[in-house]
């Protein structure tokens, strides 16, 4: 009888090598790729869909929270509501970075929704002047924290809106162009060593970050400097070029991706499996696709957006519990939002007669978990929370309508 198990061993073995073979990753995992066709589009569920009102009803009411949350100094977020669980955030410098990112993303989110809006053009005057008064001293916290990349990248994405905003202010665009260009050079600065971006040193804290590459950072700031290029803003191309190929030596078969390049012996790891994944997939699929890498056609952008609805269970299973990857496959409730944003963005990388089956299921889940004061939120970050939320919740339903 064990001779006769060992034998069955053996052939399940070779079994799975030979059918796989052809697979560099099945052959090194001894796992069977994932079943995915990028060949076609799926077969989408039906669903209720929201209707345009109310998906426009939605974004009044998140609107109306970012204003009525907006700091006196004309920024959103602070290091308030303190606990026991908050994530390594050494002061002040961890902070700056914090309200820096946080304050971006409500900027973008309200120039998208100003609509004539005279409260909103107010608010955004006030957020502008602190933006243009602060961006341009932003460093990292400290040797290990580099939180900072966050608010030059989406600094990068307000900046571009407030851009074209006062495209007629001479004066405003050419402040604008230069602190854009500021971003840009911290970028290059904090670059790691390896290309892309980190935000811890664990390794050797130098002057120049040896911080793993991690792939949804990569992802992050190259479709802020996309925006910027084609607002007529150049990137350093070199530095572009090294995000590029940092993501792609995280890019797995199935157009999944580790979490960060520290990782790349552990590929099967619940936190780089499709699961893991999902909430950064989207995120590295766009801006690969942003820098004209024509590997990300559109089906595979329509399999990865029809996976988050159906697979969303890995990604909310995860919001709003307080300890980062926590949940299962290892997945922090903070790529709930951030991970629905970049579906969107990737959404609207779709030829436009293609779009529509697609935005009713990013709307839903939106709809389906606004908060009754009209916020989102998926992790309890300080008092940062509910408005980086609601900022990516009300970019992804613009996309939506």
């Amino acid at each position: 009888m064990c001779c006769y198990r060992m034998l069955l061993g053996v052939l399940l073995v070779v079994s799975v090598s030979t059918a796989g073979a052809e697979d560099p990753e099945t052959a090194r995992t001894g796992i069977l790729a994932d079943p995915l066709d990028f060949s076609q589009p799926p077969t989408l569920p039906k669903i209720d869909a929201p209707t345009d009102q109310q998906i426009q009803e939605s974004i009044d009411h998140g609107v109306t929270f970012l204003l009525s949350v907006q700091n006196p100094n004309g920024s959103w977020g602070s290091p308030t509501q303190t606990k026991g669980l908050n994530i390594y955030a050494p002061v002040p410098g961890a902070h700056h970075a914090f309200r820096a990112g946080t304050t971006s993303l409500c900027i973008a989110a309200l120039v998208e929704n100003e609509s004539g809006n005279k409260e909103v053009s107010a608010t955004l005057e006030r957020a502008e002047k602190w933006l243009l008064k602060h961006i341009g001293s932003l460093r990292r916290a400290t040797g290990d924290a580099m939180y900072n990349v966050w608010g030059h990248a989406y600094s990068i994405q307000a900046l571009v809106r407030l851009r074209a905003r006062s495209s007629n202010d001479t004066d405003k665009v050419k402040q604008i162009d230069d602190l854009i260009h500021k971003q840009f050079e911290m970028l290059t600065r904090y670059e790691s060593v390896d290309g892309g971006w980190g935000y811890y040193d664990f390794r050797y804290q130098a002057r120049k970050p040896t911080s793993s590459s991690i792939s949804f950072v990569n992802g992050t700031v190259l479709i802020a400097f996309a925006e910027a290029r084609d607002a007529g803003i150049e990137p350093p191309k070199k530095i572009v070029d090294r995000a590029i190929a940092a993501i792609n030596r995280q890019r797995k078969r199935d157009f999944s991706y580790l979490y960060g390049e520290y990782l790349n012996r552990q590929p099967m790891r619940g936190i780089n499996r499709p699961g893991g994944s999902l909430g950064r997939t989207q995120c590295c699929n766009a801006a690969l696709r942003a820098w004209r890498d024509d590997t990300i056609t559109d089906n595979v952008v329509k399999n990865w957006l029809y996976r988050l609805y159906v697979r969303n269970g890995w990604l909310d299973i995860g919001r709003k519990r307080p300890i980062p990857h926590e949940s299962w496959m290892q997945v922090a409730g903070y790529f709930y939002y951030f991970g629905h944003y970049y579906a969107a963005v990737s959404l609207e990388q779709l030829p436009e007669s293609d779009q529509g089956p697609y935005k009713p299921l990013l709307a839903k889940l939106m709809l389906d978990r606004q908060e009754k004061n009209g916020s989102w939120w998926d992790y309890p970050l300080y008092n940062y929370h509910q408005q980086y939320g609601t900022a990516f919740a009300l970019l992804t339903l613009k996309r939506c309508q």
